[in-house]
């Protein structure tokens, strides 16, 4: 039995926004909800099942408002719109940084965070500058904060130290901050320097390094292993099998970069084969093109891709 459509009245700028170039925007909506949309002339109507609609509304709604502030909509914000429709949210789930509001850049952002929101164990695969670890940090920042979670916990292979932290000078910390300063830098840019020190001395931010983590459970917290490509095969298991009652993890490495003396022991690629597809796995990856850092870098990216690949056609 068909239903009626529902009429949303909106502005001009919303309807555009709504429709997007081509429909675009209008095609990701209907693909996420399973409705049709149209734009007959001062607003949006929605064909679908009650609950579609509902969903679709939500989205739709959170684009037009954007778009009636005179912001500029791009397939990301749709995307992140979808993803907070459907998760029920009623704005952005990320924190505000020292310079506003965290929020996606590019649609493989926006679709990394989705699959942050949604799944249990998420893998973000992709080279530098991509945003990959920042928002990792943003999400678990803001899990931290509105104490869904009881513990932010990173961890990070230290290669270079060949793991063999005990040989350092200092204590635990001294020894592995530097391997951690991106992950410090992002979380001191969220929470802010004080709330940071704050809350890492009363142990709800840990770092722990992927030697010292073999035997522990993590329960009610968010883990992030970064730079996962250096952590071997065995390291890997031991990591993945670490999670815990109420606890989430991601995963974020650059498979192209592996610095371990035997490349193909890396554990980062060999995982995600295993588990992509495993019911509450995620696995957003990054191309070239997602570099948001300075311009330079997604050039300096381009010229060593095509380097190896012209290294592979030699071979």
């Amino acid at each position: 039995m068909s239903r009626a459509p529902e009429f949303i009245s909106l502005s001009d700028a919303a309807v555009r926004a709504v429709s997007g170039a081509g429909s675009r925007h209008a095609a990701l909506i209907e693909d996420a909800f399973g409705v049709l949309v149209e734009t007959p002339g001062g607003g949006v109507s929605l064909s679908g099942d009650t609950r579609a609609r509902a969903a679709a509304k939500r989205a739709v709604q959170a684009i037009a408002d954007r778009a009636d502030q005179g912001l500029e909509i791009g397939e990301a914000d749709v995307r992140v719109a979808i993803g907070n429709a459907r998760t029920g949210q009623q704005g952005p789930a990320l924190p505000s940084g020292r310079r506003g509001q965290v929020a996606p850049k590019t649609a493989a952002q926006a679709r990394y965070l989705e699959c942050l929101a949604r799944c249990d164990l998420v893998f973000g695969l992709g080279p530098a500058g991509t945003g990959k670890t920042f928002l990792a940090v943003a999400h678990g920042a803001g899990l931290l904060m509105r104490g869904e979670v009881d513990r932010l916990i990173v961890s990070r292979p230290a290669v270079e130290a060949g793991e063999r932290l005990g040989f350092l000078p200092g204590d635990l910390a001294e020894k592995v901050d530097p391997y951690m300063a991106p992950v410090w830098e992002a979380l001191t840019d969220i929470m802010g320097v004080e709330q940071f020190r704050r809350r890492r001395e009363k142990g709800e931010i840990e770092l722990a390094p992927i030697a010292f983590m073999r035997g522990r459970t993590l329960s009610h917290a968010y883990i992030i292993v970064d730079e996962a490509q250096n952590a071997t095969r065995l390291q890997m298991k031991m990591v993945l099998t670490r999670i815990g009652e109420g606890a989430r993890m991601v995963v974020t490495g650059d498979p192209t970069q592996i610095d371990l003396v035997n490349s193909t022991d890396s554990g980062l690629a060999h995982a995600v084969g295993l588990l992509d597809g495993v019911k509450g796995v995620g696995v957003a990856r990054f191309a070239t093109e997602d570099v948001v850092r300075h311009p330079m870098v997604e050039r300096i990216v381009r010229a060593y891709e095509a380097d190896a690949a012209k290294q592979r056609r030699k071979d």
